[in-house]
């Protein structure tokens, strides 16, 4: 039998067990990506991986607008309405022009920010 487990070098299962990979037998592609990324990138960046420079998306709503979207959830629901649901607060956002468009999920993410 093979001392070479799972088509890893004793040094990449070393590099596996140090790092804590935590399958049985770990992708020898897994341990080829750190071992890569500690070369280019670095110790600490191997380790805690690099911050975004940038977000993905910049936020829909800023502090005012958000406010807004908060005061209007707490206000009364529109007629016919016991209360206000997530597609009618988007709709209404974006009808009174708070912002041109948001779907009724950012406005579920912004008002349980505030919950």
């Amino acid at each position: 039998m093979s001392d070479n487990q799972g088509g890893l070098s004793p040094w990449k299962r070393s590099i596996s067990f140090v790092l804590r990979i935590r399958n049985e037998k770990p992708c020898a592609k897994t341990v080829e990506n750190i071992r890569q990324r500690l070369v280019t990138e670095g110790f600490e960046a191997t380790l805690c991986g690099k911050p975004r420079e940038t977000p993905s998306r910049p936020p829909v709503f800023d502090g005012e607008q958000e406010a807004k979207v908060i005061a209007l959830r707490l206000g009364p629901a529109p007629k016919g309405f016991a209360n206000w649901s997530l597609r009618l607060l988007a709709e209404k956002v974006v009808e009174l022009g708070i912002v041109e468009s948001v779907s009724h999920e950012t406005v579920r993410r912004t008002l349980k920010k505030t919950a």
